[in-house]
């Protein structure tokens, strides 16, 4: 079964309950194993089977639901498509490609038009598909840059509520002014709580316009009619058509709330107006509210307005991340340099770097020396220096000289690539503690909507005089004030710029869960060599064992011999000996039939002999007679060396000692961990007198030792099973299985890819202290989302029943629509301000 996971733009989604309508529907189709929908991101991250949906599938879903996803075309000139015998098969083609939802080609004009969904196909993808069905593109076609993709979008939203704002504050300053007169005349006019604040400025304003106030109330009521109708036709439009998509869909959220508590003042102040007479039979007054529906309505496009700049601002690290990529890159083919799209970059390729530019891909130099700034991926500031054999990453600043190297990795398989993937799916995630605000916002709207029936009545059965006033006013008001958009923006906001925040300093975090679960962490595991120490070991004596005739086997031949079987491995202590036999320049010879033996060494056939590397443990489990050696390694052992045995035909012929240096930031991290009151442990495959000298250089007392690789996972599960939630530190392929177990792994991301798609959180920089920068992140970033949903719950626990009139009978004090429609704005802006706090965040630790 082949599982996939894709992220698809939403559109239309406008609060919290929104985000679980579109994530239920996903859910109940066939093929869909897990789908999140972040309100705050306006995406959906989805892992289907593909043998059993497709994205034509999840997109009539989400079409399903009352919402669609995001798309754009792309219209291209194919040549000699006029000849072709038929367009079908390139059609069909082009459809096949995931992402691509409709492909329609024309004869006549030789053109072809693509919709499809941006980021899950590229312009490249649908060119090269072109070519392997027979035909060809007239001019390569340009790649949409994602970076300026959403600054657009962000800027078109901005740019349309704020014009639809402007409207509506206008037209609610000009019904304010026209509802003046009717004040006077009409006692029921301000009997809450706006209505009596606004008495003074119709005293003003009756000394200052009197003529306004000669004027006949019906044709002032007719005026503002006209002026209301372009607010809820084009301004509130949004709020109408989206609530009756969801009456359609079976469905509830905040729009059905602004669009019945507007939609019930408006069409009760149209009947006042065309048909007065309705009120009067009865003995009532012909009463209108344009003036609270435009003030309404104005007041949370304004707080749309401020909250869609706010959340552009929340994935505003990624976006600088996708701007680093150059859009072009120099590439020497056919004996010349070309400026390329980065695109076309292909494995392989020899590219050429300049002074100051950007690299594009990842490489390796293979001429030139230079300096390389990799702040803005590691978040380190010093430059690193490149020569040939060393590696390069896309997105990263090259200094004073110029680089050639080769192209390793293009496209989604650049570290770049893979961090800004990371990123997305880490802020697509929510955190368990959003579980609780999910189930509320399910039931959130039916339930408001049920306590504003209940106000109203109870307004209408016991309320004083004109009680239909009082009731549609509490009505109104409970529908307007409540809010589930500050609950759906509580999780996501708060990771959003968290994770942000952690890709900036070099730290990528998987997502909300793991964010939660490294606050209840209280025992960290560290791995020894590479994580604790430098993970560059050099080999510092070499001791030969003496044979029969009383000679000592010589350093040289002991290096040629070990250096040949640990060529094929991937230790570091075998890069170790290698490196110290080509530093002596001693010619390495083949090996045959290697075998590496997990955590005991590795061995092979070099010329006639069966030459052995292996540790010393392995070699005292087989009693092999090391003679005098034993005393001599025991010494370095003491010193913090590590020993190896080179052992050929089951002979002991000497031993390599290598020492590995502890990290310059081991200490002070692990005495701020303590601080911090984690209990700590160094956990290795090395022996307990190397693990406890390392341990206690940086202040561990804890030490298991002697583990093979295939146990790490088994003494991770043992710490787990006496109650601790354990962290675990490492950065090999060794640790990979002792990452997985672990309640939350940190990877070094000086590491392999196994162990760093084992891990909940990546260290960029390869520094432990970015292990406290982490959780001091993880910490703050939780206690944010607390804080966000906190102040969520209380506000509406607080706002509806003051809506509802609570306060009345003790102050005489009734909220307005107006009021609550304000109040609920701020409640949103108010949580995602909040979020956008962690902005600032900075580690108490500097490397």
């Amino acid at each position: 079964m082949a599982s996939s996971r894709i992220t698809l733009p939403i559109e239309g989604m406008t609060c919290g309950a929104c985000a679980l309508t579109v994530q239920k529907r996903l859910l109940e189709e066939n093929g869909v194993q897990d789908a999140a929908v972040n309100y705050a991101t306006g995406k959906s991250t989805i892992t289907i089977d593909e043998a059993d949906t497709s994205v034509a599938r999840l997109v009539t879903a989400v079409r399903e639901a009352g919402f669609d996803c995001a798309k754009t075309s792309i219209t291209f000139s194919v040549e000699g498509l006029h000849y072709a015998t038929g367009t079908s098969r390139l059609e069909q083609q082009l459809s096949d490609l995931e992402g691509v939802l409709s492909a329609t080609a024309n004869q006549a004009t030789e053109q072809v038009r693509v919709e499809y969904i941006p980021g899950l196909v590229s312009a490249h993808a649908i060119e090269q598909r072109v070519k392997t069905s027979g035909f060809t593109i007239a001019e390569p076609l340009a790649e949409e840059d994602p970076a300026e993709r959403e600054r657009q979008r962000i800027q078109r939203q901005v740019k349309t509520l704020s014009w639809k704002f402007a409207l509506a504050a206008v037209m609610t300053v000009a019904t304010m002014i026209g509802s003046m007169p009717l004040m006077t005349q009409d006692s029921t006019k301000g009997v809450d709580l706006f209505g009596m604040l606004m008495r003074p400025l119709n005293d003003l304003l009756q000394n200052m316009l009197p003529i306004l106030y000669q004027l006949d109330p019906n044709l002032l009521k007719l005026g503002m009619l006209v002026m209301t109708l372009p607010v809820v036709l084009w301004c509130g439009r949004q709020f109408y058509t989206a609530a009756w998509s969801g009456v359609k869909h079976r469905s509830a959220d905040m729009n059905t709330l602004i669009a019945v508590g507007t939609g019930a003042g408006f069409l009760f102040s149209i009947v006042a107006t065309l048909v007065p007479a309705v009120f009067s039979n009865v003995g009532l007054s012909a009463d209108v509210y344009y003036e609270s529906v435009c003030a309404i309505i104005a007041l949370i496009l304004l707080g749309r307005l401020l909250e869609a700049r706010a959340r552009g601002q929340t994935s505003l690290a990624i976006r600088r991340l996708i701007e680093l990529r150059p859009k072009t890159a120099t590439v020497q083919r056919q004996g010349h340099d070309m400026e390329i799209p980065i695109e076309r970059v292909e494995v392989g390729d020899r590219v050429i770097v300049k002074p100051g530019e950007t690299i594009p891909v990842d490489g390796v130099v293979v001429a030139g020396e230079s300096t390389v700034s990799e702040a803005m991926l590691t978040g380190e500031p010093d430059p690193v220096e490149k020569k040939p054999g060393d590696q390069v990453v896309g997105g990263t600043l090259n200094g004073m000289g110029t680089l050639g190297f080769e192209a390793r990795a293009v496209g989604k398989d650049t570290m770049l690539s893979q961090i800004v993937r990371l990123v997305e799916e880490a802020q697509g995630t929510k955190a368990p503690v959003q579980r609780l605000a999910d189930k509320v916002a399910g039931v959130f709207v039916p339930v408001v909507i049920a306590i504003a029936i209940a106000s109203f009545a109870v307004w209408w059965v016991i309320g004083p005089e004109p009680v239909y006033v009082y009731a549609t006013v509490a009505l109104v008001t409970v529908l307007v004030i409540a809010c589930p958009c500050a609950l759906g923006l509580a999780t996501p906001t708060a990771i959003m710029v968290g994770t942000g925040r952690g890709a900036e300093l070099g730290i990528l975090i998987r997502g909300g869960e793991a964010l939660e679960t490294v606050e209840k962490v209280g025992t960290i595991v560290f791995d020894k060599t590479g994580t604790l120490t430098e993970g560059k070991p050099s080999v510092t004596h070499v001791l030969g064992a003496q044979r029969s005739d009383g000679s000592t086997v010589g350093a040289s031949e002991l290096l040629r011999l070990a250096a040949a079987v640990e060529s094929r491995s991937e230790h570091p202590l075998a890069a170790a000996i290698v490196a110290a036999a080509e530093k002596k320049e001693i010619e390495i010879p083949a090996v045959d039939r290697f075998v590496a033996m997990e955590g005991r060494g590795a061995r092979g056939i070099v010329g006639k002999y069966l030459v052995e590397v292996i540790s010393m443990r392995h070699a005292e489990e087989r009693s092999l007679d090391l003679g005098g050696l034993t005393k001599k390694a025991e010494q370095h052992v003491l010193s913090g060396r590590s020993p190896v045995v080179v052992v050929v035909n089951d002979t002991v012929q000497g031993v390599i000692l290598i020492a590995d240096p502890v990290k310059p930031t081991a200490k002070p991290a692990v005495a701020r961990l303590k601080q911090l009151g984690y209990e700590l442990f160094v956990l290795s495959g090395d022996s307990k007198i190397a693990t406890g000298l390392v341990a206690k250089e940086i202040g561990i007392e804890r030490v298991i030792a002697e583990v093979d690789p295939r146990d790490k996972a088994d003494e991770i599960k043992r710490l787990q099973q006496d109650g601790k939630i354990v962290a675990m530190v490492g950065d090999g392929l060794n640790d990979a299985a002792a990452l997985a177990q672990a309640d939350v792994g940190f990877a070094i991301g000086t590491g392999t890819d196994v162990a760093i798609e084992a891990s909940d959180m990546t260290l960029v920089r390869g520094d432990l202290n970015s292990v406290v920068s982490t959780i001091e992140l993880s910490r703050r970033t939780v206690r944010t989302i607390k804080g966000n949903l906190f102040f969520a719950f209380i506000y509406n626990t607080l706002g509806i029943p003051l809506a509802a009139g609570v306060l009345y009978p003790f102050a005489g004090l009734l909220l307005s629509p107006v009021f609550a429609s304000a109040a609920m704005s701020l409640s949103s802006l108010s949580v995602v301000g909040n979020s956008l706090r962690l902005r600032k965040f900075q580690p108490s630790t500097v490397a």
